[in-house]
């Protein structure tokens, strides 16, 4: 039996789609009926939204998320550019550094936050040892156990982790830029910073707005880093969304609730995304 051409593209399309369905619309149209019904199931409407927000770990985690997700685009982009700019420049062993600089990318999370959980080690750590003996501090710091130190040394681990990305990145953005606009510059007179902040920054603004949706995606979804160095804490002071989701789903079986905060968290991504169209992608 002949099938028409006209319903050739769909079958072909109808696997992917149904793939698609059974792994993202069916869970995602599920948790959307668990965040408005009771564990028996009866509709109560947005009470399990009220029961969330009322709790001030709510607040407070929202807080940390935003905190940590902010600060560490903010440094990726700022240390990745730094760092794609000086693999575009010309020196000895230049390939080398190129192929070494994408170690921390491609390093497993959970191996990646257990080696730092032991250089911040209160004791036993590196850090401490290191800045000890050359006389930073005077005695071992409890980078994960002190609340004021617990999510800077975190954004310095995923700092860390996705800088090398933002590197290869703007790199690849940096090899597009047309050599005959620095020259044009250099014969007008401009100096290096000249260079990079009349000509190679706007060039590269496409690619760091792409990036940075990316890393906001990327950062509010994250939960290996802090769940395997902290789990949340201390007292609360470096848990974010997801690892509350995870927490009141898994931990006090409270499906419901938990449903309800993932609908609250797709908002929030649905809201980053929506103020990156209007804002940063560029019009036609």
């Amino acid at each position: 039996m002949r099938v028409s051409s006209r319903f050739t593209g769909p079958l072909f399309v109808f696997p992917a789609l149904f793939v698609l369905a059974l792994l993202v619309f069916y869970p995602l149209v599920y948790t959307v009926v668990l965040s408005v019904t009771d564990p028996a199931g009866n509709y109560i409407g947005l009470e399990n939204f009220r029961t969330m927000l009322d709790q001030r770990l709510t607040g407070v985690t929202l807080r940390n998320t935003f905190v940590y997700v902010g600060f560490s685009i903010v440094f990726q982009i700022i240390l990745g550019t730094a760092v794609g700019l000086l693999l575009n420049a010309p020196f000895w062993g230049r390939s080398a550094l190129r192929a070494m600089i994408v170690v921390p990318w491609v390093i497993p999370g959970i191996v990646a936050a257990t080696t730092w959980a032991w250089m911040f080690h209160t004791e036993f750590g590196i850090i401490n040892y290191m800045a000890q003996g050359a006389g930073v501090i005077d005695q071992p710091i409890g980078w994960l156990t002190n609340p004021n130190t617990v999510m800077p040394a975190l954004v310095t681990v995923n700092v860390w982790k996705m800088f090398p990305f933002v590197a290869i990145m703007v790199l690849a953005g940096l090899q597009a830029i047309p050599k005959d606009v620095y020259e044009a510059a250099r014969i007008d007179g401009a100096k290096l910073h000249h260079e990079i902040i009349f000509v190679t920054l706007p060039y590269l603004k496409p690619v760091l707005s792409s990036l940075s949706l990316l890393l906001a995606i990327w950062g509010l979804n994250a939960i290996t880093i802090i769940y395997a160095m902290t789990g949340g804490g201390p007292a609360n002071r470096s848990i974010i969304l997801p690892i509350q989701i995870f927490r009141q789903a898994f931990q006090f079986f409270q499906f419901n609730q938990a449903a309800a905060l993932s609908v609250m968290f797709l908002g929030i991504t649905g809201v980053l995304m929506v103020l990156y169209v209007t804002v940063f992608a560029e019009k036609e």
